[in-house]
C-alpha cells in the first residue's frame, strides 16, 4: 500500500494528494480541495502517481521537495 511518498515522481512535483477513489496525484502548485479530490485551478500541472486504499484523503496533501 502506498503512502504517496512512495511512488516515483517528476522533479516538478511540489505537492501529492488523495483522491477520494484512492489515487494519488502530484502537483507543482499547491491544489485547492473539492467535494472528492483535489485540482491545480489551471496554474500548475498535474500527474497520476499511483493508487492505494483512500484512507482520510480529505487531509492527504503533503508538501514533498
Amino acid at each position: 500500500m502506498g503512502d504517496g511518498l512512495t511512488f516515483p515522481r517528476p522533479n516538478w512535483v511540489n505537492w501529492i494528494a488523495q483522491d477520494s477513489s484512492g489515487t494519488w496525484w502530484g502537483y507543482s502548485v499547491e491544489p485547492l480541495r473539492y467535494d472528492s479530490g483535489w485540482y491545480e485551478n489551471t496554474v500548475g500541472e498535474c500527474v497520476r502517481l499511483g493508487h492505494s486504499i483512500p484512507f482520510g484523503w480529505e487531509v492527504s496533501l503533503l508538501p514533498v521537495g
